[in-house]
């Protein structure tokens, strides 16, 4: 099923094959139903009736916007939608819908509904419609006709968009007025053809962006000074700055024209030298400098333009930093409306008697409750000094290391012979118990 996602996925081009859907190709029943025509009413059917709705219009709608083209038609669809010799017949009906809904608009409604007084040749293009389109409305007829213009509401108020972000990042921004001719060449890469311009141009005049003022013949645009800002109406001022730049621009091109002019009679000068004719030489030099004097008269001129200019944009600029800082001072004098000096001493002298009672408060809360006994730290510090002199005298006073009693336990180990060896020895080391020969049980009994 097609979705607008996937739009994004396709490619670019003037074949709206590039977002088709997959069916489109592949699902024959389900195409032949889709080209099929719409009952007469959602109720008959309303499952079938939102199906074919769910694919044609949001279909529709993604290839106006894939196509950038902000005016459709109802022959102009069926074309492009074409499918083996056969056209959608529930078109009409889509268009119905999208209207119905505001995200499509007849281009005549929208003319309507803007001034749009300042097209001069808006009357035979946009505004009259054949008679029969004028009864059927009359008469409560909502079928689309062929020819009939309708605009992609959405598309519209994007490429408006667009177009004040072109102009804002433009040369053209330096002043507010701007030529509309100049503004048409400067666009020309958004707005395919000039009706896409004019509706682009009446959407921001119908968002308060732009206003339009025809002067001496020439349209004129003056656009808002910031994004969310609203257009004030052209006054004598801005005229006067349109024209000066005009001056300049008019300058500036006779400036260039003069000098190569001049550089043209240079070389026929230093042709004729060549050929030796002095006096057309002669000639062509007069003619040189005469034009040379005319550029220097140009080049004063247009730096008077240019210096009134420069003093202009430097005055805006003056009157935007005074707005500024206006709007600041206000603020500022908003923001401290309750605020003296003498309040802000009180509220110091608050803050530090608070600071100062909680400090007694704190020292009286660490003074601790002794429950009626009273120690005396003297005493405490004697006591505590002859306890740690006599830990001292005891830790003098032990052994460096304890005796060790290695015969205290017999071995079980040892075996009688040994025992018997040891008893002989002890026995020598002792001179009243020296053993006899003749009588060993006698010695052997008093040292048991």
């Amino acid at each position: 099923m097609w979705s607008p996602e996937r739009e994004a996925e396709a490619s670019a081009g003037g074949d709206p094959a590039g977002l088709l859907p997959p069916e489109w190709e592949e699902d024959e029943e389900r195409m032949s139903f889709l080209f099929s025509a719409f009952k007469r009413s959602r109720e008959v059917n309303s499952t079938d009736w939102d199906s074919k709705m769910g694919f044609w219009a949001p279909l529709v709608l993604s290839y106006s916007r894939r196509q950038g083209v902000v005016r459709l038609r109802l022959r102009d669809l069926q074309e492009a939608f074409q499918r083996k010799g056969s056209v959608p017949l529930g078109l009409a009906t889509v268009l119905q819908d999208l209207l119905r809904r505001g995200e499509l608009q007849r281009e005549s409604d929208f003319m309507a509904s803007v001034d749009s007084s300042w097209i001069s040749w808006g009357v035979g293009v946009f505004l009259l419609k054949p008679l029969k389109w004028t009864l059927s409305n009359m008469l409560g007829d909502n079928k689309v006709p062929a020819e009939e213009v309708l605009v992609a509401v959405e598309l519209l108020k994007e490429k408006a968009e667009e177009i004040y972000r072109l102009y804002q990042h433009s040369p053209l921004s330096s002043h507010p007025v701007v030529a509309l001719s100049e503004l048409s060449t400067l666009c020309a890469s958004s707005c395919p053809d000039e009706r896409t311009f004019y509706l682009v141009l009446l959407q921001l005049q119908k968002e308060k962006r732009v206003t339009v003022l025809e002067q001496n013949g020439e349209k004129i645009v003056k656009f808002a000074r910031g994004p969310h800002a609203k257009v004030s109406p052209v006054n004598d001022v801005d005229v006067g700055v349109y024209q000066l730049m005009q001056s300049e621009q008019l300058l500036s091109r006779k400036v260039e024209s003069l000098s190569q002019e001049a550089e043209r009679c240079k070389e026929e000068a230093r042709r004729a030298c060549r050929a030796g004719k002095k006096q057309l030489a002669l000639r062509s030099l007069k003619a040189k400098q005469r034009t040379e004097k005319r550029i220097e008269a140009l080049h004063a001129k247009l730096d008077t333009v240019q210096g009134i200019l420069d003093r202009i944009y430097a005055s805006q600029t003056d009157q935007m930093v005074f707005n500024a800082y206006q709007a600041g001072v206000g603020a500022l004098k908003l923001s401290m409306k309750d605020v003296t000096v003498e309040k802000a001493e009180s509220l110091v002298d608050q803050i530090q008697e608070l600071c100062d009672t909680q400090d007694e408060v704190s020292q009286t809360l660490t003074g601790g409750v002794t429950n009626g006994l009273d120690f005396d730290s003297e005493e405490l510090e004697k006591e505590l000094d002859i306890l740690l002199q006599d830990t001292t005298k005891e830790s003098l006073e032990l052994p460096d290391r304890p005796p060790c009693y290695t015969n205290s336990v017999p071995n079980p180990r040892i075996s009688d012979a040994e025992l018997e060896a040891e008893l002989e020895k002890l026995s020598l080391s002792e001179p009243d118990l020296v053993p006899s020969s003749k009588s060993p049980k006698r010695l052997l009994e008093p040292t048991l």
